[in-house]
């Protein structure tokens, strides 16, 4: 171990107790240098680093300071009505700065058939920045702020359109904050996120854009079973403002799994609500990451 991890090592035993440091040296006993494994996160289905409905402030990949890291990603959601594909990549510079692009395929064959329409999946394109403002996910004891932007654009507009949509574009703008604790209940450790988002979008863009932007909530929180299992819970907060459906909050439970640096697998649970006039949507939701 490096002089500086035995410092940190001491100073984590100095304010934190035996069960802080142990929380960093069991991820030193097993190889892991610079930051630790998971403090990544995974996609989020929107391709922001973080949880799957949900972004962190984190930053994507594994990069520390004056270093690269990124990360590509791939996830599927299956309601049964419904079907959500979204992969993209995302990069990361000095633990800091996060710029990426996702394109999402969101199938609707149920109501396709029922209403007789054109199409039976819409496209939407991502393009998403996030900066680290201050904090660090680990090392200081402010949380880690992150601000992040999301620019959307519709590829299949004419049924939103048809049903109220007004754009088929927009952007989400959110302030993120996370906060990884070494010695959280039952000496595991615990990740906490919260997230303000401002967005005029209807289920995330996927039928389109309008009406006057909302501020809304959304919330993860986790508990490290060990350094490479994670389970948790997230909730998003949605807009309802599309007239011809309701729109319902999102929430999941979610299992993750990062076998090292360069992989990590989520499988969730998710309760969507109602979606374009179908209630009582509830998911399988599966993501695979690879980092460096």
């Amino acid at each position: 171990m490096s002089r500086a991890r035995h410092a940190l090592a001491g100073f984590l035993l100095a304010v934190g107790g035996p069960a802080a440091a142990a929380g960093l040296a069991s991820h030193e006993a097993v190889g892991f240098a610079g930051r630790l494994l998971a403090t990544g996160g995974a996609s989020s289905i929107e391709g922001s680093a973080g949880g799957g409905l949900v972004p962190w402030a984190v930053i994507a990949g594994y990069g520390a300071a004056g270093q690269w890291g990124g990360a590509a990603f791939a996830t599927h959601v299956d309601s049964g009505d419904y079907t959500l594909a979204s992969h993209g990549v995302a990069l990361g510079w000095n633990n800091r700065l996060e710029v990426g692009v996702a394109r999402q395929h969101f199938g609707l064959p149920r109501l396709a058939d029922a209403l007789g329409l054109p199409v039976r999946s819409f496209r939407q394109d991502i393009v998403h920045a996030k900066l680290r403002l201050a904090g660090d996910l680990v090392y200081t004891p402010l949380p880690q702020l992150s601000l992040g932007v999301q620019h959307k654009r519709h590829r299949d507009f004419l049924v939103p359109a048809l049903v109220g949509a007004r754009d088929d574009d927009g952007t989400d703008l959110y302030l993120a904050a996370s906060k990884l604790f070494l010695d959280g209940p039952g000496g595991r450790q615990l990740l906490l996120n919260g997230v303000l988002r401002h967005s005029r979008a209807h289920q995330t863009g996927l039928l389109g854009f309008g009406g006057e932007s909302q501020l809304l909530g959304e919330v993860s929180a986790a508990v490290l079973l060990d350094p490479r299992w994670a389970v948790g819970i997230e909730y998003r907060q949605k807009p309802d403002a599309l007239d011809f459906a309701r729109e319902d909050d999102w929430r999941s439970a979610f299992v993750a799994w990062f076998p090292d640096k360069r992989v990590a697998v989520v499988a969730a649970w998710a309760d969507l609500g109602s979606i374009a006039t179908l209630p009582g949507q509830e998911a399988w939701y599966v993501s695979i990451q690879f980092s460096r």
